[in-house]
Order: C-alpha cells, then structure tokens, then sequence
C-alpha cells in the first residue's frame, strides 16, 4: 500500500499540469511523480520541468505527460542509503525515486535531507530606490516600497516572505526617500533578518548599484525590485540557475494583452490578413534575477547600468529564463495598488496559478 508521503506527490498521466504542481509544492518544491495505476513510474517533474514546459507553450490545463521527464534517474528498493546519497551528489540532483522489481514506486530520498541549496548563505539585494512617480501624490511624502498593502509596507512584505524562506542576508538599494526606509527597517533585528544599506548618490539603475556591494559575494545573489509582490519560492529559483550553469537568471511572467482594435497585416499595397482584436501571449521582465560573482565582475562601477545591459553582455547559453507560475504582481500604477490592497488580505499571495 502507497504510503502517505508518496500518496502526496503522485499524479496520473493524464492529470493537469496544476495537479503536478499541487504535488511539487506538497514534497517541499521538489518534484511529482508521474504513476500509472498499479504505482509505476512513468516519468517526473521537477519545477525546472515545469517552467521549461511553460516556455514551451504549456500551460495550467496541459496534461503531467507533456511536460514530465519519461526517463529520471531511479535507485532499487533496497538499495544502501549512502549509495543513493552518494549519487545524489555526484550527479546534482535534488531527489530520487525507489523503485521494486516490478517498477512501482516504494519511496523517495531528498538532497536536502543531506543539505541542499543553503539559503541562509545566499545575499539578497533588494532594489528600493525608486521614484514611483506613477504613484505620485502617494509617492510625494513616502517612497514606493513603503506604500501600505492591508496597513503593511510593500517592502516589508517581501522582506518578510525572504526571511520565512531561510534568507538572513539583504542588502537595500536606497535613494529616493531612502532615510525613511532605513528608520523603519534599521538593522533588521526586528524582522528576524540582517539587513545593510547602499545609498546611492545618484541614479544607478536596475543593476547598477551591484558594483557597490563589499565585499564582493562568493555566491549567486537575488535580486529583486522592491515593489513586486510574489509567492516565487526562492529556493527553487536558486536551484534552477545552478541546474542550468547560469551566470545570470531572470524571472518571467506570462502576460496576456487582447488589442482593442482589428489587426492588419499588409504587404505592399496589399492586405495579407485581418485579425479581430487578437491576443497577444508573451513573457516580460519580472524583476526578480540571480546573478552569479562572475556576473557581477561585468557591472561597470559606479555609474548608470540596467540588468537587460548586464544580460547582453552575458553569453546565451549562460544567461537563463526562469518562468513564473506563481502570483506575481508589480505595484507600478494605482490600479496595481488598488488590486493587491484587495488580493493581500485573501491570501493570493500564497497561492499559484497562471497572472494574467
């Protein structure tokens, strides 16, 4: 009999994909296995699986079998744990399924119980100096990040969700305003983190601010707008960068437009197609990164620099997209704000689902 714990993480071929999701996030973020009726294994998906299926064209509705890998790596029932903790290592990978003779699943072995991603180790740099000049009059007395959701600042809202998620480092980009930031936040004590400043004296840009970071990180860093609610699990964004060899990973959304109008296409003189009001399906910056040390090395210092300049100058196959399924909301605008003062308090935060 399947026990619990795998009962949990299981999900049929046919199932969607938001079931599969269901069952990475009850194994920790981890992975879904993929069983046929009599618990055989068919296939995993990782959250890595997941967000390369979502670039693909994949979306919520799409079945566990379009996205899981038909071929993961197994270990016998029976076999020593240190041996499945010794391949665990070797060949990088966060979890591994045990399988009978006859090919159904027994169990599994997470990395993490050996140590996984360290959180704690890795820095967070937080950008937080912005004007908010679509905010404005709110923005005129108080900074951006600090605009209340549901009586809370923006800001400490994400500094709280880093903290839950094992995070102790981060470091604020401030400017604008940034005396009232660090009066509410100081050194962090009070929010269970250890938090310093960078003041900029003049307008750094989204990347900009990272030549000032000292000493230099030994470790990938976050970086993060300070005006972004989301229920992205950082660990698991840190994982696929280092899956993938990335010296610099951006986060995804998945954004929707229908055009008001009829669409024409003309060739010459010539119509070639009409199309009426047709929606437009594609990714745009979510303003959540991670930046390896080498990357960082490529940051001009002190003076105006954006991350899509840093990306550029990044090699393809090392700069990496990390799509986002989760909720993700940038406050930019007073509908933004009127829409997260209404989601926050229902918990959307916490939950997953497609943004529109």
């Amino acid at each position: 009999m399947r026990s619990r714990r795998l009962a949990a993480i299981c999900v049929r071929p046919e199932q969607s994909l938001a079931d599969a999701i269901a069952c990475i996030d009850a194994s920790g973020g981890q992975i879904a296995l993929v069983t046929d009726e009599a618990g055989r294994l068919r296939g995993t998906i990782t959250d890595g699986d997941v967000r390369r299926g979502i670039l693909g064209g994949a979306t919520l509705a799409s079945s566990a079998s379009d996205v899981m890998n038909p071929s993961p790596r197994t270990a016998h029932q029976g076999a020593p744990r240190w041996e499945v903790a010794g391949r665990l290592k070797r060949e990088q990978i966060a979890q591994m399924p045990l399988i009978n003779g006859d090919g159904i699943v027994v169990d599994i072995l997470y990395a993490d119980e050996l140590g996984g991603v360290d959180t704690n180790r890795h820095p967070v740099v937080i950008m937080a100096g912005g004007l908010g000049t679509r905010l404005r009059p709110i923005t005129e007395t108080i900074p951006k990040p600090m605009v209340p959701i549901a009586g809370r600042p923006i800001l400490e809202i994400i500094v709280e969700r880093f903290q839950q998620q094992g995070f102790r480092s981060i470091t604020l980009c401030l400017n604008y305003l940034g005396e009232v930031i660090e009066e509410h936040f100081k050194d962090g004590a009070r929010f269970g983190v250890e938090i310093s400043y960078i003041r900029e004296e003049k307008r750094m840009g989204t990347a900009g601010a990272l030549s000032l970071l000292s000493p230099r990180p030994a470790l990938p860093v976050i970086v993060m707008n300070g005006d972004i609610l989301t229920s992205v699990n950082f660990s698991q964004l840190l994982s696929f960068h280092y899956d993938n060899l990335a010296l610099a990973t951006m986060g995804l959304n998945r954004f929707q437009y229908q055009s008001p109008y009829g669409v024409v296409q003309v060739r010459n003189q010539n119509i070639v197609s009409l199309t009426e009001k047709p929606t437009y399906d594609f990714f745009v910056n979510a303003g959540i990164y991670v930046v390896s040390p080498e990357a960082l090395d490529l940051v001009p210092a002190d003076q105006y620099f954006d991350m899509p300049s840093l990306f550029d100058q990044i090699s393809l196959d090392r700069r990496v997209a990390f799509p986002i399924h989760e909720y993700w909301l940038d406050i930019g605008r007073h509908a933004d704000l009127e829409r997260a003062s209404w989601e926050f308090p229902k918990g959307h935060l916490v939950e997953s689902g497609e943004n529109q």
